[in-house]
């Protein structure tokens, strides 16, 4: 008897029968599938988020306060080329700012300061003197009182970012026009309530003072990354040096 091969077809066909079939992935699989490729685009967007929360907002803040600060020295030095003229005294437009602050153990740059501390201001890497809920005392206005400024820790310019580095004894400046406002750090209040006011107090009592003197308060937000609650620098004026035709820094800023 002649022994019949299979055709190469015929073998194709069993093998394809014997194989496996494969099954369709369930309903519960396909959910997970998606739900991670959700979570995985939601991770790259919160990324994404961050980086422009903590990078990216310094990077324009930082642009609108140096054309901000540029335009209030350009101001001052107009003033001074018209000192001399017969139109009367000159009046100085401040809504670009009011001068500068500068914290050398905080950070090595100037801090333009602008009135007021909504967000509107302080979004634009600049320190804003408190209107509310208690007045700042501006030192030009020789009264005793509270210089009190806020800015943003994180984000926007982050001016007062390594705020928890200043100690007892460091400087804390505040340049106009005409005048060198040098203070000395007297206390810190590293964590308080955001609602607490007092701090802002003409006399801040929190920080151990009973009489009434030339204060400068920083205040900004603490833990890092958050807004919880507030962290609080306080000084005290020492001393009032005259801007020469250099603008020669006090010895606290060479």
């Amino acid at each position: 008897m002649t022994n019949v091969v299979p055709t190469t077809d015929d073998s194709e066909e069993r093998t394809a029968a014997s194989a496996p079939r494969r099954r369709r992935p369930g309903r519960i699989a396909m959910a997970v599938s998606v739900l991670g490729e959700l979570l995985i685009t939601a991770g790259l967007v919160l990324g994404l988020f961050v980086v422009y929360s903590l990078w990216w907002t310094n990077v324009i803040a930082d642009r609108k306060a140096d054309q901000a600060g540029a335009k209030v020295r350009d101001n001052w030095a107009a003033s001074d080329d018209r000192s001399g003229a017969d139109d009367g005294p000159v009046v100085l437009d401040t809504k670009d700012g009011i001068g500068f602050l500068h914290v050398p153990a905080m950070n090595g740059d100037e801090i333009l300061v602008k009135k007021g501390t909504s967000d509107d201001v302080l979004n634009d890497g600049v320190a804003g003197y408190y209107t509310e809920p208690v007045k700042a005392t501006l030192p030009s206005s020789g009264k005793n009182g509270n210089f009190s400024l806020a800015a943003h820790r994180d984000g926007h310019g982050a001016e007062f970012h390594n705020i928890h580095k200043l100690g007892k004894g460091d400087p804390i400046v505040f340049e106009t026009k005409d005048k060198w406002y040098v203070y000395k750090v007297y206390a810190t209040l590293p964590e308080t309530s955001k609602y607490n006011v007092r701090v802002l107090d003409a006399v801040p009592k929190e920080s151990g003072k009973t009489k009434a003197g030339k204060y400068i308060t920083l205040t900004t937000c603490t833990p890092v990354y958050t807004s919880r609650y507030r962290y609080i620098v306080w000084g005290e004026l020492v001393r009032v040096d005259d801007v020469d035709d250099r603008r020669t820094p006090p010895a606290e800023l060479r």
